[in-house]
């Protein structure tokens, strides 16, 4: 992932920090999951059709109210390269646009660890208070770490999905 937010809120002091991902959680994904089940698979129209995703409710009212104790930090699979699309579509939702800490477009790590390791820099800096993810192999393994983190289940999390991020690398 880019280099964790050198000198943006999540690394200045003030409030515990609230990890929001954003695949799953605010945005929901199933519209353009077709591109992944597709041979072969269209990564780059998966990603570029981020711009149209509706929005979950559910993850969009559990960010608003960690907004009023909490700094808000992104921690997303999404590649690098999408980092512009992706702060239009929050704006768009009027959602904080960052800090955003995206992987890096040549990173192929499964998710889990690219997370975790991102974590680990930001609790460097500020306490981590919650982290709210719809990855159940991300979880586990931040739960097993003894992380403050929430499966987010009001999206299903679907096996194509569950492939792109912990087999491919790729979101």
């Amino acid at each position: 992932m880019t280099e964790p937010l050198a000198d943006t809120p999540a690394t200045l002091p003030g409030r515990p920090l609230a990890v929001f991902d954003i695949d799953g959680v605010l945005a929901d994904v199933r519209h353009r999951l077709h591109h992944l089940e597709a041979r072969p698979k269209r990564w780059e129209k998966f990603f570029y059709a981020a711009d149209r995703d509706p929005v979950l409710d559910e993850g969009v009212e559990r960010l608003r109210a960690a907004l009023a104790d909490h700094d808000v930090v992104y921690v997303t699979g999404r590649p690098e390269r999408t980092r512009a699309l992706t702060e239009r579509w929050l704006a768009r939702h009027d959602l904080p646009t960052g800090p955003l800490v995206m992987r890096p477009d040549h990173d192929s790590r499964p998710a889990r660890y690219v997370k975790r390791e991102v974590l680990r820099r930001l609790a460097g800096v500020r306490p981590i208070a919650s982290v709210l993810d719809d990855d159940p192999a991300v979880v586990d393994l931040l739960t097993a770490d003894g992380w403050p983190v929430e499966l987010a289940t009001w999206l299903p999390h679907s096996s194509t999905l569950r492939s792109a991020q912990q087999h491919h690398g790729r979101t």
